[in-house]
């Protein structure tokens, strides 16, 4: 059997495949509320045979929204229709899991499609917060700098949202601490300029992912995964770098996390990053080596070959595509008959089997 199809097995859930459906905003909710397109978006990769099925960053308040148009999971009303998209997608032997998320000084801001830059106040915006009062852009809000009972409110949203998570049928949560929002903006120093327990040293810098993660614990039953999300780098100097995230990796791995799903990037404007197929595999692949915890690794990953090649070498454990999955919904049914493996489809869809 090939690697790519070969299930995995993350405590008490197993993943028919090692193809991830990565977490892809898509700024099309009203006050957070999951619609109809979430249900298609989001049902059609179940149908075409993804093993894990993550929903885009899902706000864990108003104010963590990156846009007025995101996903959120901040009160009991948004749970129904959520079931209904976990109820479909389970049904169709996939995972649900949702990412939980705070955009902190990147909230506020308008919809890709209508330009990046701030939502002002009077239009429907919000003050936003980050840990310290450093803007990403001049065209973003300038954050206020949280306070502890500030810090100690992000603490509850998460524990709560892990709480509804768990009542709207999720069976894997993933922290999103990557591309410059609010968790990731405390790990870099670049954004973190406190002098306090949460600033400075880099114990200081993981001390809210950390205790994110213990009040999602209280909550979040041991036997299901847990994921985090990490930039392993900014891709800029004197930010965040992989030598740090394999530190992190070790005390993530000794916390209970299950799995690191590496990306990079999205802190700093002024990014530099080098750009190719895979071209954050090297990032996943020293994780795994140096921590021994699972990871997944997403980037620029197109192919059936290409997956096998990178589970095969041992660099990944999982397969975490997002705009190859926009385009082909059905990629994993495709991605088995290319490398000769019998899978299940949809009885609706048998007679168009290979």
């Amino acid at each position: 059997m090939s690697k790519l199809f070969t299930p995995l097995h993350i405590k008490s859930v197993q993943l028919n495949n090692r193809i991830t459906v990565s977490p892809m905003c898509q700024y099309t909710s009203v006050d957070g509320f999951a619609s109809d397109w979430h249900l298609v978006h989001l049902g059609s990769r179940a149908v075409g045979g993804a093993g894990l099925i993550i929903s885009e960053a899902t706000a864990v308040s108003p104010e963590g929204r990156i846009s007025p148009h995101d996903l959120g999971i901040w009160k009991e009303e948004h749970l129904e229709k959520l079931n209904q998209i976990t109820s479909f997608i389970s049904a169709q032997g996939s995972v649900p899991g949702i990412q939980l998320a705070h955009a902190g000084r990147k909230a506020s801001t308008n919809v890709p499609w209508e330009g990046r830059g701030k939502v002002a106040i009077e239009d429907g915006g919000w003050e936003v917060v980050a840990p310290s009062a450093i803007a990403f852009a001049d065209n973003y809000p300038m954050p206020v700098a949280l306070d502890e009972k500030g810090i100690q409110k992000i603490i509850s949203d998460f524990t709560v949202a892990a709480s509804r998570s768990l009542r709207a049928g999720f069976r894997v949560i993933e922290i999103h601490a990557a591309h410059g929002y609010l968790v990731h903006q405390f790990l870099s120093p670049l954004s973190n300029h406190r002098k306090d327990q949460y600033g400075g040293s880099f114990e200081n810098r993981i001390r809210l992912l950390l205790e994110i993660i213990a009040g999602i614990q209280t909550v979040w039953p041991n036997e299901l995964p847990l994921l985090v999300r990490i930039s392993a780098t900014d891709w800029a100097e004197g930010g965040w770098n992989i030598e740090e995230s394999v530190q992190l990796a070790h005390i993530l791995k000794q916390k209970g996390v299950d799995l690191i799903d590496v990306s990079s990037g999205g802190l700093v404007h002024y990014q530099q990053i080098t750009i190719g197929p895979a071209y954050q595999l090297p990032f996943a692949s020293r994780i795994r080596k140096e921590t021994g915890i699972l990871t997944g690794t997403v980037g620029m990953i197109t192919t059936a070959i290409q997956a096998e090649t990178i589970l095969v070498n041992g660099d990944a454990d999982m397969i975490i595509m997002a705009r190859e999955l926009l385009r082909q919904p059905y990629f994993a049914l495709h991605a088995a008959h290319e490398l000769h493996e019998k899978v299940n489809w949809p009885v609706q869809y048998e007679r168009a089997r290979f």
